[in-house]
């Protein structure tokens, strides 16, 4: 036996059967569509690049950010193109096992299992596309794909790694306007909680929502926890946490190379975009409570001192409110004196 051979990755595993899934999805065919909601009617199929950008940065998001074990990244990015009755995964809605799997593990077989079902029972999925995990919270990926008139919605997920149950994604943006095909689509991402497991901070452990939550998007106020890894009381919204760029590929000015060695014009960046602004969310010192005043030291007949304590819980960043004091006196009569 040859075992030379070097084991997979978990996300190059991931992305591979994604690729066969693809190839496998049955073809559909054409349904009436439903009469409450615009209809497409482009004539030609479009072909778009999807590029996935993380903003996930100490700066932008100071509070307990995972620099180890893992580190803060990406997990692969699921998506699927699709008619108007079909939802992938929706806000205030209840996640399907699929997607539960994915928001906690980055497992992706039940989800895409429950694609190929609707795919096949309703004739309102058209294909699947994947991009490879993406490394660093400012890591990027790309991908490419195809809709048409009759399934011109895009839905996708990616899961935050490390978190309990958290993931970003878009629920059916549509690429068609009327006749034509949509140039370009910019949507910034913010965290969403799935809703089926009840852990606070990226790091924690697993801890089941029983009975299960709906999925809910995560703000800088809610859930309203000072433990919450995204609980930032001084800020009205979260900053954009990762930014995907839809872009329609002219088929005239379709590039067939590549070229062998990385120039100047195809290297990716490595962080956000030259025209993002550089954020720094402010961190607010936390502090325990105070602990119990400690026994009055001082001469019988005389006034004492006693003291209490606190301790901090997180450090101010990013020119946060400082640290209050961490030690108060008072003064006392000794009890128990002779």
């Amino acid at each position: 036996m040859d075992t030379s051979r070097k084991p997979l990755s978990s996300s190059d595993a991931l992305h591979r059967l994604l690729v066969v899934m693809l190839t496998l999805l049955p073809a559909v065919q054409s349904m009436p569509v439903p009469t409450d909601v615009p209809m497409c009617t482009a004539a030609e199929t479009a072909q778009y690049s999807l590029t996935f950008t993380g903003k996930w940065t100490q700066a932008a998001f100071p509070k307990q950010y995972p620099v180890y074990r893992p580190p803060a990244q990406w997990s692969s990015l699921i998506g699927v193109t699709h008619s108007s009755d079909f939802h992938m995964w929706q806000s205030n809605e209840f996640a399907s096992n699929g997607v539960r799997e994915f928001a906690e593990k980055g497992e992706a077989w039940t989800v895409m299992k429950e694609v190929e079902t609707a795919g096949e029972r309703i004739q309102s999925v058209y294909g699947i596309l994947s991009a490879p995990a993406a490394v660093g919270g400012t890591g990027q990926m790309n991908t490419e794909f195809e809709v048409f008139a009759r399934h011109s919605y895009l839905s996708f997920i990616v899961r935050l790694v490390p978190s309990p149950d958290w993931f970003v994604g878009a629920d059916s943006v549509d690429l068609c306007d009327g006749d034509h095909w949509r140039d370009k689509v910019t949507l910034e991402l913010f965290p969403f909680d799935a809703g089926t497991d009840s852990g606070f901070t990226f790091s924690s452990p697993n801890f089941e929502t029983i009975p299960q939550d709906r999925i809910t998007q995560i703000t800088s106020s809610f859930p309203s926890h000072p433990a919450n890894s995204f609980f930032y009381p001084r800020l009205k919204h979260l900053p954009p946490i990762a930014k995907v760029t839809l872009t329609k590929i002219k088929k005239m000015n379709r590039i067939l190379s590549v070229p062998l060695e990385p120039t100047q014009s195809n290297l990716l960046p490595t962080g956000n975009e030259i025209e993002d602004k550089l954020i720094n969310t402010p961190l607010d010192c936390e502090v325990s409570a105070w602990s119990p005043w400690g026994l009055c030291k001082g001469k019988c007949g005389d006034s004492g001192v006693q003291h209490r304590t606190r301790y901090v819980i997180m450090q101010p960043a990013n020119n946060g409110a400082a640290c209050p004091l961490l030690e108060e006196e008072r003064k006392c009569f000794p009890d128990n004196c002779l």
